[in-house]
């Protein structure tokens, strides 16, 4: 199989992928990411590897993407955290106790009740997600898992909400993720800098 053949079945397994996503379950998310901002909630996102950038990249998008006048000091803005980007914490954390508590030991001090934890992960088995998502709960936070490999893992029955990709490589797994992560900011952007959230709510609007 030569690029030109990869590419063409990459994009068509990556394309299946994504029609395949329930745009009910996008709306939903989107709708509790919302209900964060308008209660002025925080929202942590957190993942491993590449995951770990998309938590980033998704945080930047929350936190900047959205801001209609970056001149008003008192205009609301997303409380958007990623817990992935302390690398003297996570490496402190994971030497001193475990990999595994790097992100609910970081959660600990933060997370309040109504707060969203957004984890992300492929599998939905990361040992250091799961814990944090179970944490996370006791404290009376809202979970939500982006996950993939079709069944989506221990994640898939322990967050609150889920949106599961039907594919089983990393990548496309990964590119589907940030393009969810995209139209979530992206629809929430427009909706912040317009003041006119639509009637009846996120979830029965066409996100």
């Amino acid at each position: 199989m030569n690029v030109k053949e990869f590419s063409e079945n990459y994009f068509k397994e990556l394309n299946s992928a994504i029609l395949q996503i329930d745009k009910d379950k996008i709306a939903k998310i989107a709708e509790v990411i919302y209900d964060a901002y308008k209660n002025d909630k925080q929202i942590f996102v957190l993942g491993n590897g590449g995951s770990a950038s998309t938590a980033s990249h998704f945080v930047c998008d929350l936190a900047k993407g959205t801001v209609k006048d970056f001149s008003n000091i008192r205009e609301k803005r997303f409380k958007a955290i990623s817990l992935a980007d302390n690398i003297a914490l996570i490496t402190a954390i994971g030497n001193d106790l475990s990999y595994e508590d790097i992100f609910w030991q970081q959660l600990s001090g933060l997370v309040k009740e109504g707060d969203v934890v957004i984890g992300i992960s492929a599998s939905g088995n990361s040992p250091n997600i799961v814990k944090a998502i179970l944490k996370s709960k006791e404290c009376g936070a809202k979970t939500i898992g982006l996950l993939g490999f079709e069944t989506g893992g221990k994640l898939h029955d322990l967050v609150d909400n889920e949106i599961t990709i039907q594919d089983n490589n990393y990548g496309r797994v990964e590119d589907a993720h940030l393009i969810l992560c995209h139209i979530i900011s992206n629809y929430l952007g427009e909706l912040t800098r317009s003041n006119n959230p639509p009637a009846g709510g996120l979830a029965q609007s066409a996100i």
